[in-house]
């Protein structure tokens, strides 16, 4: 995917889960995500991660000649969807799902592909299926509280993340999700304090969203000063007094945690 460096005022409208889902955030999306967060959590070159027309293809030769199987279908679907074909990827994941009811990865790939089209209320239908089959992991958890964060049920989002991370202790995309919903509800101190947690882990050098949320959640605390010094580290100081100008900006107006709210569960 990226590094986030997305300014602030990219991330406001559905301030707590862009698809990222999973990091999905309007670049080539992963079905193989682990989180579903504000920016991407992968740490992979970009060139491992680029989408292959040569092997996309390939692959539909395969899934052609072998309609149903899951290997090839699960490895067809991400391609497609990382080459923006969400529609395809969703008709070969249907069509794996018809083969293999009961999987939970088949149905957790639904329900990230859902999330990543902008349909959590279905997703969370398909992710709670998947959790419900006994065989979920992490990952299925963290969906499925993503789903339930771009609803505005914090309470539902939060108890899976925390489901999350006890079967993944440490996941620092589980760790920075569950901040941002604590953010999105308004409740910046909880957020702020996990945030930070995440950021004395080892390896959370390697993801400059979980910085850039801190410093977005410092400054909605009117904290400007330390938000600007935190955002410095991974943006240009053009865009760093950019954001600090747009925070300022949404601080005065009345309202702004009803505004977010309203946005992130109408994407």
């Amino acid at each position: 995917m990226y590094q986030n460096t997305r300014p602030f005022h990219a991330l406001l409208p559905s301030l707590a889960l862009i698809a990222a889902l999973s990091g999905c955030t309007g670049k080539q999306a992963r079905l193989d995500s682990d989180g579903l967060a504000t920016g991407s959590t992968s740490t992979a070159p970009a060139a491992a991660n680029a989408p292959s027309f040569i092997k996309t293809r390939e692959l539909a030769q395969s899934w052609a000649a072998h309609p149903g199987d899951q290997t090839i279908g699960l490895a067809y679907a991400d391609n497609l969807a990382r080459l923006g074909q969400q529609g395809p990827a969703m008709a070969v994941l249907k069509a794996v799902s018809v083969a293999h009811p009961e999987d939970a990865v088949v149905q957790a790939k639904i329900g990230k592909l859902l999330l990543q089209t902008s349909r959590p209320g279905e997703a969370a239908a398909v992710l709670e299926r998947a959790v419900a089959s006994g065989h979920a992991d992490w990952k299925i958890y963290s969906a499925l509280g993503s789903a339930y964060d771009q609803q505005g049920q914090y309470d539902l989002a939060r108890t899976q993340y925390n489901k999350a991370l006890a079967l993944q202790p440490g996941a620092l995309s589980v760790e920075n999700n569950l901040g941002m919903s604590y953010a999105l509800q308004g409740k910046l101190p909880d957020a702020e304090k996990i945030l930070r947690a995440a950021l004395a882990q080892p390896g959370s050098a390697a993801m400059p969203q979980i910085r850039q949320n801190l410093a977005l959640v410092l400054g909605l605390s009117g904290r400007l000063d330390e938000a600007r010094q935190i955002a410095a580290a991974d943006l240009p100081p053009d865009q760093v007094e950019a954001n600090m100008q747009y925070l300022q900006q949404m601080l005065s107006k009345p309202n702004t945690w009803a505004q977010l709210q309203n946005q992130n569960t109408a994407n």
